[in-house]
């Protein structure tokens, strides 16, 4: 009996002394590890965060490049409609003006028919023989 207990003396003292080198070896461990992801943690969030930025910055690039090609279509369809309105404008005044020509040279038949009604449009006007 009397070894019995020296026995479990023994493997009481190799416990507690696996213990104290043990333990504190393996909190080290758990500290290592759970440090070492805290830092690859933070080194993966650093690298979202500047992923995030570079995409921010490029959405603002292709923004402002959108918003300019969309300035520069309305100043083209601006310039367009200004200039086919200045063009029917003057098709406008070109009509006006034929029919201001067709106009006076109908005054102008009227007035020769008035003074020789014998005149024609067609060549010098015709005598009659007496």
């Amino acid at each position: 009996m009397k070894t019995l207990i020296i026995v479990i003396i023994i493997v009481v003292v190799v416990a507690a002394i696996l213990a104290a080198v043990v333990l504190p070896r393996a909190r080290r461990r758990a500290a290592e590890r759970k440090r070492v992801a805290a830092e690859r943690r933070q080194v993966e969030a650093q690298e979202h965060l500047s992923g995030a930025r570079e995409s921010e910055a490029k959405a603002e690039r292709d923004r402002a490049a959108a918003q300019e090609q969309l300035a520069r279509a309305k100043r083209e369809r601006a310039e367009a409609d200004l200039q086919a309105t200045e063009r029917e404008r003057e098709a406008q005044e070109r009509l006006a003006a034929a029919g201001e020509h067709s106009s006076e040279s109908q005054a102008l038949r009227n007035r020769a028919a008035e003074l020789d009604p014998q005149l024609n449009d067609g060549g010098p006007p015709q005598r009659t023989a007496n």
